[in-house]
């Protein structure tokens, strides 16, 4: 039988042919396309002809389309649709894959001729994108080892073969522990205290897995509306403890993987003539040095400190009335704070998530690209999909066709947790057309309808800006496109859609009462922007600390023995309050160790600087979508991609130098 994966795709825009691909199609598909792949990258190495931008830098965006084309599949129906067979598979090729990347960056001979353009780039007249590619490619391969000799070169490929292999195991471990797990829960005493949307979304996982009554999961909207709510403590206690003990249990057990890790990281760096992986991570990112980091993530850590001991003596006098001890259990923290929100600001979820559905967010995020960019979308139900539950949009800008845009909002076992942006193709103009296929993945509980958190609300409109940053994109090369940015400018496009959830038109517009169609009250939207800043030092706390000790972590240059160990300590050096505890604890941090956030954990926070600068600039006219000011911020940020520098774009757009000001009186922890 013919594997589907090596056919053209005669499926409308090329979309991957979903319903005949099978997990024992991709093997062979990426073997056969990474010997073509090494086949195209050894022509264009040996070739006689002089190098010049065509036939080496060009030519090498070209030779990886094939490749890409099913690599991206291959990772994307991993994380979004993942079983034993797909696991497997991604067991057996992942380190196989980095291996092949890796000795393309490793080929002397291509290195030479790259290296030969990059010296002659002022006398080739490139414009400036080529220039960019040409810089940025350069800049791949010095990073991947290019530069090195000898033995140096085998034992970095040999690091990134393994780091692949270990990454996949990692991921795969909390994906498992997050898919096994389920409380069920059976009598009325063990659901005191749940709205009845979470109760449905609860007998919904219940019955998915073939379990009777309900069950309490780990996908995290379920997970912390669980915590907000159930009245029972010691309910409360197994999902907190099940779920910061994710990739810790006996039989998944990812500390000697994290600290493998850890100790390859810190061999690559040094190889590379860095004193630690921070320092090799972050010489391509806007901060360029830890020491920047520290400067932004220190005193927002002593701001966050002061406003959550207040948060923290509220909670107390309610633990006092609810009977509970003022020695807070972190478990019991959301289910006070929620107390106390509803006393203070008389907000309350199951007031709220009737205006808030999933389908008329959506609706809303669409109304806000369309005032902003001129975006249309078109939902289209004939189109492939990997699963029922994804829903797929052809959009349009001004009339005219420039990417299919997908959405998969809910949790499942074979999904991992958390939300992501990913592509199945990027946007270029190199060799023809190429039109961006983008995914939005959320974790939301599935209800019928669908009702939101405004923190989901915000979760939606963040992945939608990343979405966005890939549709919009208007670049020639694929290298250069969307989302290729540095880590830290790349979260500025979807912080930034996220103030646009809760301008009032829009709202007035689409946050609409499920049941009656009424529009959401002046008060109830009075109320939730009273609150925006309620536990924001409880918030800032638990991310900071995380960020501080990814940052810690990756500046050990030999590496780490006891990562529980050295947790514990950092949090006691900085004085972390018993009751936040992490965000993220290393054993299932997968921002760190199964994605490519690794000493760059800072970046929300970072790019929520630019955001709070950038959304400065729309209050400041008066007018949330000024059309002139939407133009410019599409050119400069969400159309530019990598196409040139992340400093000189923001510049351009906001005319002035970000300052973290902005950002902290936005959290309302500036002084």
């Amino acid at each position: 039988m013919s594997n589907p994966l090596l056919q053209g795709w005669n499926t409308p825009y090329q979309l991957p042919p979903f319903d005949l691909i099978q997990a024992e199609h991709f093997a062979p598909a990426l073997e056969q396309l990474m010997a073509e792949h090494r086949q195209a990258v050894e022509g264009i190495a040996n070739q006689a002809e002089p190098a010049d931008f065509a036939n080496t830098v060009e030519a090498l965006e070209t030779a990886a389309v094939p490749l890409n084309r099913v690599s991206l599949v291959f990772h994307n129906l991993c994380v979004s649709h993942s079983s034993p067979e797909l696991r497997a598979a991604e067991r057996e090729l992942a380190p196989k894959l980095a291996a092949h990347h890796s000795a393309i960056y490793l080929n002397e001979k291509l290195f030479a001729r790259l290296d030969a353009v990059a010296r002659q780039a002022v006398e080739l007249e490139l414009d400036a994108e080529a220039r960019r590619l040409l810089q940025r490619l350069h800049l791949d391969f010095t990073m991947a080892g290019a530069c090195l000799q000898d033995k140096a070169r085998s034992e970095f490929a040999d690091c990134v073969a393994e780091l692949a292999r270990l990454s996949t195991e990692f991921g795969q471990n909390v994906l498992t522990d997050e898919a096994e797990y389920a409380l069920q829960l059976r009598d009325e005493a063990e659901l005191a205290g749940l709205p009845a949307a979470l109760r449905e979304t609860m007998a919904e996982a219940a019955r998915q897995r073939g379990l009777e009554g309900y069950a309490a999961t780990l996908a995290h909207s379920s997970a912390t509306a669980f915590l907000t709510h159930a009245s029972r403590s010691d309910l409360r206690a197994a999902i907190w403890r099940a779920k910061t003990g994710r990739g810790s249990q006996p039989a998944r057990d990812n500390r000697p993987i994290l600290r493998r890790i850890l100790t390859l990281r810190q061999r690559q760096a040094r190889l590379l003539g860095y004193a630690n992986y921070a320092d090799y991570a972050l010489s391509d990112r806007m901060a360029g040095s830890p020491q920047a980091v520290y400067r932004l993530l220190e005193p927002t850590w002593e701001a966050a400190l002061g406003q959550f001991a207040r948060e923290k003596a509220l909670l107390q006098e309610t633990a006092r009335r609810e009977g509970l001890p003022e020695d807070i259990a972190p478990w019991d923290w959301r289910y006070l704070a929620e107390k106390v929100r509803l006393q203070r600001y008389a907000l309350d979820d199951a007031e709220v998530k009737p205006y808030f559905s999933l389908e008329n967010m959506l609706a809303a995020m669409f109304d806000v690209a369309g005032r902003l960019f001129g975006l249309s979308f078109e939902e289209r139900h004939d189109l492939p999909r990997y699963h029922a539950d994804v829903r797929s949009w052809e959009v349009r800008r001004h009339g005219q066709l420039i990417g299919i845009f997908l959405s998969d909002n809910f949790a499942r076992p074979s999904k991992k947790g958390g939300a992501w942006n990913s592509i199945y193709r990027a946007q270029g103009l190199h060799g023809g057309i190429s039109l961006p296929i983008v995914v939005n993945n959320t974790n939301f509980a599935k209800g019928e309808p669908t009702l939101l958190s405004f923190d989901d609300v915000r979760t939606l409109f963040h992945e939608f800006g990343h979405g966005l940053h890939c549709l919009l994109s208007n670049v020639r090369y694929q290298r250069l496109a969307g989302t290729r940015v540095p880590r830290d400018y790349v979260e500025l496009p979807s912080q930034l859609m996220e103030n646009w959830a809760l301008v009032p038109e829009i709202l007035d517009r689409h946050a609409r009462h499920v049941e009656t169609g009424a529009a959401i009250p002046p008060a109830l939207v009075a109320k939730i922007l009273a609150a925006q800043n309620f536990q924001q030092g409880y918030a800032t706390v638990r991310y900071t600390i995380s960020a501080l000790l990814d940052l810690a972590l990756h500046q050990e240059a030999d590496g780490v023995d006891d990562p529980s160990a050295f947790e514990a300590e950092l949090c006691q050096h900085y004085g972390l309050p018993a009751e936040a505890e992490l965000a993220h604890s290393l054993p299932h941090f997968n921002h760190l160790f199964n994605g490519g956030y690794a000493a760059g954990y800072y970046v929300y926070l970072w790019a929520e600087v630019l955001e709070a600068e950038a959304f400065a600039r729309f209050e400041e006219s008066g007018d949330l979508f000024d059309a002139g000011l939407a133009d410019a911020l599409r050119r400069h940020i969400y159309s530019a991609g990598n196409a040139r520098d992340p400093r000189q774009a923001f510049q351009a757009f906001c005319g002035r130098e970000p300052s973290a000001q902005a950002m902290l009186k936005k959290r309302g922890l500036a002084s």
